[in-house]
C-alpha cells in the first residue's frame, strides 16, 4: 500500500535503517539472505511503500557506474584467464632476494594493479598466489597477506577505476580520470610506503629470516590473449587520461575483448561478480527513495548543525560511516551532504579518500579484506580481528592524516 506523502520521510527512514542494519549484519536473522538480498528487499520496499515512484527508482540507478564496474571486471577476467596475474607474481619472486624485498614487491604489485583494476578483483586473484609463494619459500604468510589487502585498498585510492566507491564519486561529481589521479595519486604513493613501513615494523622479527634464491616456476600463460588484453588496457588508459568518459571507455574495451576465437565467453561471464552489480542497483534505489521522500532534506538540515563542511569533520564522519555500513553505502548516504558544500569538488575527493582508506581499519571495513581473510582461512591460515587490527588501525590513522593534509594544503 502506498503511504501518504506526509509519512513518506518516516517510511523511507524505517526502510533505510532496516536496510543498513541488514548490510552491517550481513544477513537477515532467521533467513538465508545475504547483503545483496538485503539491498534488493530494501529497494523493493522503497517502491512498494511509495517512498519513491517506479520511474524515479529506475532513474535513480546510476548506469554509468554499473557499466564502468562491469567493463573493468570483464578486462580483469581476461587477464586472469590469460595467466597475467600469476606471471606478475612469479616475476616478482624473481626480483625478491629477501623476505623484506618480497614484502616490498607484494605491496607495489598489489597497489599498482589495484589502481588499474578493481581492488576486490585483484585480491581475489592474488591472495591464493601469495599463499602459494609463502608456502614455497617457507615464510610466514600473515604479514604478506595483510600487506596484500591493505596495499590493495591504499593503491585503489589513486584512480577512478580503483574501487567501486571511487566510481560512484566520479559519476556523481564529474571529476575526470586525470584530475582524480593528480589529486589522489600522491596519496596512494605515500600510503603504499606507509603500508610497507607499518607491516615491516610490526612483523620485523618474523621477516629477519633469510631466503634462498628461487627459480621461477613455469606459469600457464596464454600470451596472445594476454598481449591483446594489455594492449586494450593501455589504449583505455590513454583514453582515460585525455578525458573520454570512463564508462564508455571501459565498456568499449570489454566489448572489443569479447571479439576472440580462443576463449569461451562463458568462462569470462563466470568471473564477473554479478551479486556486486545487483547490490549496487538496490542501493541506488534505496538512496533514491531517501532523496525522493524528502528525508534527504531533513538529513541535510541536521548536517548543517554540525561543522561537517570542515574537511577533518567530513573525513572523520565518512571514515566512521564506512566501517559501520561499508564504504559504498557511506558514499551514497553522504552524497546529499557533499552536494550542499560550498566547494563540492574538494568534498568529493575527501569523501573518496576517507571511504577508501578507512577500509583498512578492520577486516569488515573492505570487501578486499574479507576476500583475503576468507581465502587464507580455506588454507588454514587464520587472520583474526586482533592480528589484523595491529596493522590496520595505525595504518588507517596514518594514511587518513596524510590524505587530509595533502588535500587541504596542496593547491589544486
Amino acid at each position: 500500500m502506498y503511504g501518504e506523502s506526509v509519512y513518506r520521510p518516516l517510511i523511507a527512514l524505517v526502510i533505510l535503517a532496516a536496510t543498513y542494519l541488514g548490510l552491517v549484519l550481513g544477513r537477515v536473522p532467521g533467513f538465508r539472505v545475504d547483503r545483496t538480498g538485503v539491498a534488493i528487499i530494501g529497494a523493493t520496499a522503497m517502491v512498494v511503500s511509495g517512498a519513491i515512484a517506479w520511474d524515479a527508482a529506475v532513474a535513480a540507478v546510476d548506469a554509468h557506474t554499473l557499466v564502468l564496474l562491469f567493463g573493468m571486471m570483464m578486462l580483469a577476467a581476461y587477464l586472469r584467464l590469460s595467466g597475467f596475474f600469476g606471471l606478475v607474481i612469479e616475476r616478482s619472486i624473481a626480483l625478491a632476494r629477501t623476505p623484506i624485498s618480497l614484502l616490498a614487491v607484494i605491496v607495489v604489485a598489489s597497489g599498482v594493479l589495484s589502481a588499474l583494476f578493481v581492488n576486490d578483483v585483484v585480491c581475489l586473484v592474488l591472495a591464493p598466489l601469495v599463499l602459494q609463494v609463502t608456502k614455497r619459500l617457507q615464510l610466514p604468510p600473515v604479514p604478506y597477506l595483510l600487506a596484500l589487502a591493505t596495499a590493495a585498498n591504499v593503491g585503489s585510492v589513486a584512480t577512478v577505476t580503483g574501487n567501486p566507491q571511487n566510481m560512484l564519486v566520479a559519476s556523481f561529481s564529474g571529476i575526470g580520470y586525470r584530475q582524480f589521479l593528480l589529486r589522489e595519486g600522491p596519496i596512494a604513493i605515500i600510503g603504499l610506503a606507509c603500508v610497507f613501513a607499518v607491516v615491516w615494523l610490526i612483523y620485523r622479527r618474523e621477516l629477519r629470516t633469510t631466503m634462498a634464491p628461487q627459480a621461477v616456476e613455469s606459469v600457464m600463460v596464454h600470451y596472445p590473449l594476454m598481449t591483446k588484453t594489455l594492449v586494450v588496457v593501455a589504449v583505455m588508459l590513454i583514453a582515460f587520461l585525455i578525458g573520454v568518459p570512463v564508462a564508455l571507455v571501459a565498456i568499449s574495451g570489454a566489448a572489443y575483448s569479447l571479439l576472440t576465437r580462443r576463449v569461451n565467453p562463458e568462462k569470462v561471464y563466470r568471473e564477473i561478480d554479478w551479486s556486486l552489480l545487483v547490490l549496487f542497483t538496490g542501493l541506488f534505489v534505496v538512496v533514491g527513495g531517501v532523496e525522493s521522500s524528502g528525508l534527504a532534506g531533513d538529513l541535510l538540515k541536521t548536517a548543517a548543525v554540525a561543522p561537517i563542511q570542515r574537511p577533518a569533520v567530513l573525513m572523520t564522519v565518512a571514515a566512521i560511516l564506512s566501517n559501520v555500513v561499508s564504504n559504498v553505502p557511506a558514499v551514497l548516504l553522504l552524497k546529499p551532504v557533499v552536494l550542499s558544500l560550498g566547494e563540492p569538488t574538494q568534498g568529493w575527493l575527501l569523501l573518496a579518500t576517507a571511504s577508501t582508506l578507512a577500509g583498512n581499519l578492520t577486516i569488515l571495513g573492505s570487501v578486499a579484506n574479507v576476500i583475503v581473510v576468507e581465502v587464507a582461512r580455506r588454507e588454514r591460515v587464520e587472520i583474526g580481528f586482533v592480528a589484523y587490527g595491529r596493522v590496520g588501525i595505525p595504518l588507517t590513522i596514518l594514511t587518513l592524516l596524510i590524505g587530509w593534509l595533502f588535500l587541504v594544503t596542496v593547491p589544486v
